[in-house]
């Protein structure tokens, strides 16, 4: 038996693997949740003979470990981690450890940015299933990636990372990194500081090999100005719109590009809107770096259903179409759907603001809003910023905000949920405002 001991902080679907994974490692697996732990990993972790407590942490034992992992959720002001801090144990993440433990040979494609990164990491992976490659996602989405080491072991991991969780990794490397953009968002983690952000964010570079390949957007101003500042090892492969001899995946307005030679038009594209472009060609260059074929590529790109909760068809009640871009959790997001709109939009704001500027996409709203529903518990920033340029009506609750735009949308106007902010003040996650929002609107529906 391994004496090393350790810790890991929050129970979720990363905490719960990376236990899984220590313990089947040998070593003594202590795991502590400061809230209340969900029954489903309750009853994993007792399956695994793994010890847990939950409703508070045992400080003692947490500072006896010899390395703590820390679940994404958590904040680095937590008590608890500045405690360790003192102590001298170090935290990493549940990916760092995962990443000690890849079988030799497995190769990742690690994706992260402001917006687009699940779109991206979710098409990366159904272009490489669809060429025979022996792919699955992990990290933000689907079974963590510890658990997947552990117990389900696959050749490539396409692996969506947040800022927090690329905080606590320091050894771990990528064989492809994307960057898909980086946008202000979750400024209250980093002090509100954009370069503490941004930093994080860049992180994804670290460690990579000459071998290695880096795919970012090449009119991203952030990125391309860090780029210029960093010594880039790994192949720098860019996508955008522009010429296709200057860029490694390009769209011209009619057809999209690959290393200079014409892939297919733009109309064959599964997912539309602008953004969908970016993400589609982000996704082919990381999917070509793990082996994928043009037409595997082409294939993938024609097929790929839409992800949940991104411009998500909820359904057309009275000759209004609504959408669920329930994800659309920052400003940047909401300025892309925005842009995919065609028709007169209500748009539902708000949520739990993140210190948002929504002077970004104020030009859009003039252009294509011809009303705001603010939804949320604390809506007067929403309600002073826009008031002077669209009618804005201020609602606490998914309900109210439903009948207000009823109310306010007619034939052929789009009723679009991109909220720029966080769910927690009315509901559990993103997911879930997304999910009750296309039940409110099934409901109209069922009772025209």
């Amino acid at each position: 038996m391994n004496s090393k001991k350790i810790v890991v902080l929050g129970a979720g679907e990363s905490g719960t693997g990376a236990a899984i994974l220590a313990k089947d490692r040998g070593m003594d697996v202590f795991l502590s949740d400061y809230g209340t732990v969900a029954p489903r990993y309750a009853a994993m972790l007792d399956a695994e003979g793994i010890d847990w407590e939950q409703g508070g942490h045992s400080t003692d034992r947490i500072l006896r470990a010899h390395e703590i992992v820390k679940s994404p959720g958590i904040p680095e002001t937590a008590p608890i981690v500045q405690a360790a801090r003192r102590a001298g144990i170090p935290v990493i993440s549940e990916i760092e450890l995962a990443g000690r433990y890849l079988p030799e040979g497995t190769r990742t494609v690690c994706i992260t940015g402001s917006n687009g990164k699940t779109t991206t990491t979710m098409l990366t992976c159904h272009i490489l299933r669809g060429a025979g490659i022996d792919a699955s996602t992990a990290g933000n989405i689907g079974s963590s990636l510890a658990l997947q080491v552990a117990r389900e072991p696959h050749a490539v991991y396409v692996v969506e990372l947040s800022s927090f969780q690329l905080d606590n990794m320091t050894d771990f490397r990528a064989d492809t990194a994307v960057i898909t953009n980086i946008t202000p968002d979750h400024l209250d983690r980093y002090d509100h500081l954009m370069d503490n952000y941004v930093a994080a964010k860049m992180r994804i570079l670290q460690n990579m090999r000459p071998c290695d390949t880096f795919v970012h957007w090449a009119d991203d101003p952030v990125v391309m100005r860090r780029s210029e500042l960093e010594a880039l090892v790994p192949r720098d492969e860019m996508f955008g719109q522009g010429d296709p001899a200057a860029l490694a995946a390009a769209t011209d307005g009619r057809s999209l590009w690959l290393h200079g030679s014409e892939l297919m038009p733009l109309e064959e594209l599964s997912l539309a809107g602008e953004h969908n472009r970016l993400n589609s060609m982000a996704a082919a260059l990381a999917a070509e770096s793990m082996g994928a074929d043009r037409e595997a590529i082409r294939r993938g790109l024609r097929t790929f259903a839409p992800v949940e909760h991104r411009l998500e068809p909820a359904g057309t009640v009275d000759g209004v179409r609504w959408i669920n871009d329930s994800k659309a959790t920052n400003v940047n997001s909401c300025f892309y759907a925005l842009g995919a709109m065609t028709t007169p939009t209500v748009l539902i704001l708000g949520g739990k603001d993140k210190g948002n500027d929504y002077s970004e996409i104020l030009p859009l709203v003039r252009e294509k809003v011809k009303a705001i529903v603010a939804m949320g518990l604390h809506n007067e920033k929403i309600v002073e910023f826009f008031s002077p340029y669209v009618a804005v009506e201020s609602t606490a609750s998914l309900a109210d905000a439903v009948a207000a735009c009823r109310r306010l949308a007619d034939a052929g106007d789009t009723v679009l949920l991109s909220p720029c902010c966080a769910s927690f003040d009315l509901f559990s996650s993103y997911e879930d405002r997304g999910r009750r929002f296309k039940d409110a609107v099934a409901r109209l529906a069922d009772h025209k």
